[in-house]
């Protein structure tokens, strides 16, 4: 199952979000179901999760898939390239 938002959207990298009421970017998925040799250490270390920055509080923020899904909100998605 993908990781997602609290209202059931799928998190992507470049998603535009609000992480404890701050502005910040999904950096990668790190999802255990998807062969990614960028991500896989995370997978293995962490079961999976995801990579945020936010710069002005936090900087880079790795959840690991025992987060709280309400510290995260979806504010828009980064265009897609065709």
């Amino acid at each position: 199952m993908p990781y997602s938002y609290r209202n059931g959207e799928p998190m992507r990298k470049g998603d535009r979000v609000l992480f404890l009421g701050e502005r910040g970017e999904i950096e990668f998925v790190a999802d255990p179901l998807v062969s990614d040799p960028e991500t896989e250490w995370y997978v293995s270390e962490y079961g999976g999760g995801v990579m945020l920055i936010e710069p002005k509080k936090y900087g880079r923020v790795f959840l690991a898939e025992t987060y709280d899904v309400d510290d995260l909100q979806l504010v828009s998605r980064k265009e897609q390239s065709p």
